[in-house]
Formats: structure tokens, C-alpha cells, sequence
């Protein structure tokens, strides 16, 4: 069993920043590719940004320039630091990971439980 535990959301002001983290636990083998993503009311899930396990990322236009992910592969962790939040930020935000089970030998796609981030004066 394989858990994707995320943290670090809430209400900020427009200008503001954050940092979400998510860390996963459990049978964990091996992470591949990490990543966040969001979705609005009314809207798709859509991709914020992702990043390999060599550490190569890549983003939405929308955040490019004032999201920035990173990820720490001996806490199995990824974050996401926000800044210059502005009111169309505002969603659920979503990580997911690609993982290798203890004992399997492919990978698959978890998602963490999603947390709140409203950017509002």
C-alpha cells in the first residue's frame, strides 16, 4: 500500500506565497516522475508542473516564472513553492507520483487527496 500525504495549503492574500509539500509513504520500491496538479470549480484537473527523477522539470504557462517544484528522493517528497499567488491560482491542488511497489516490477500512478489553496484579499 502506497499513501500520498499532502500538506502546506490554505488562504492567502493575492502576492502572497506558499509551499505544498507531499510526501509518500508506505511499499515504496522506487518514484519515476513526480508532480502537481489543480482544478478549479468548474474546471479540468489540469497540470502545474512535474519533475523527473534526474530533476528535470517542466511547467504550465501560467505558473512558469512563479511555481517552482522540487523534490527530495531520500524523503520521497515533492514540493511546490508558490509565489506571487494570484486569485486564478485558486483550487485543489493535487500531487501525484509514479511508483514501483516493494515487490512489483512496474510503476504506478498514486494521487494524493488534493488541499486547498484559496488566493483572496
Amino acid at each position: 500500500q502506497v499513501q500520498l500525504v499532502e500538506s502546506g495549503g490554505g488562504l492567502v492574500q493575492p502576492g502572497g506565497s506558499l509551499r505544498l509539500s507531499c510526501a509518500a509513504s508506505g511499499s515504496v520500491f522506487s518514484i519515476n516522475n513526480m508532480g502537481w496538479y489543480r482544478q478549479a470549480p468548474g474546471k479540468q484537473r489540469e497540470l502545474v508542473a512535474t519533475i523527473t527523477s534526474g530533476g528535470s522539470t517542466n511547467y504550465a504557462e501560467s505558473v512558469k516564472g512563479r511555481f517552482a517544484i522540487s523534490r527530495d528522493n531520500a524523503k520521497n517528497t515533492v514540493y511546490l513553492q508558490m509565489l506571487s499567488l494570484k486569485p486564478e491560482d485558486t483550487a485543489v491542488y493535487y500531487c501525484n507520483a509514479e511508483v514501483r511497489p516493494r515487490g512489483l516490477n512496474a510503476d504506478f500512478p498514486y494521487w494524493g487527496q488534493g488541499t486547498q489553496v484559496t488566493v483572496s484579499s
